[in-house]
């Protein structure tokens, strides 16, 4: 019987280039069709392998979850940015490849991420995430989160509107 290894690590710049094409992969699954085409290929073509690599050594911390030794997923978390909640952390972002979806990797990932933000000392936590994306909210609220705030982000002049899960522990 083998066992197959589920591990999440913080990532490294050699981690760049298949961050690269989780981050295109889930993207384009999650935000064809909620994000207009054109800001959305600029998106995806400004976050290529440098980019991340940049970000493997920037001011957030950037997790990966591995699957058998495979990059599956990534989050990236660190301090709250909106100022105005009484949370210290904010996951920003949060995606696995669309072949890894449903299967508890999100979850795992999530869970790691939440308990990284707690021992750096971040009390409470945000995650934003468009309102008409139906998966994110359907995790979010699945994991106790509370869509406690809105917002505006505006994708090249198409402002579309945004939910603020919040976890006060």
């Amino acid at each position: 019987m083998k066992t197959l290894s589920i591990d999440v690590r913080r990532a490294d710049p050699q981690d760049a280039r298949t961050i690269s094409e989780v981050h295109r992969e889930s993207w384009k699954q999650a935000y064809a069709g909620l994000i207009p085409h054109k800001p959305l290929i600029q998106m995806l073509e400004r976050r290529g392998e440098k980019w991340w690599r940049k970000a493997t050594d920037g001011p957030a911390t950037l997790l990966v979850i591995e699957v058998a030794g495979q990059l599956a997923g990534y989050a990236t978390i660190g301090l709250n940015r909106a100022r105005s909640l009484p949370y210290d952390g904010e996951i920003y972002e949060i995606y696995l490849r669309p072949e890894f979806q449903g299967v508890g990797l999100g979850r795992r990932l999530f869970s790691e991420s939440r308990k990284l933000l707690k021992s750096l000392g971040c009390t409470g936590l945000v995650v934003w995430c468009l309102e008409d994306s139906e998966h994110a909210i359907r995790f979010f609220r699945r994991h106790d989160g509370v869509d406690a705030v809105e917002g505006v982000e505006d994708f090249g002049g198409t402002q579309l509107r945004k939910l603020g899960f919040v976890w006060p522990r």
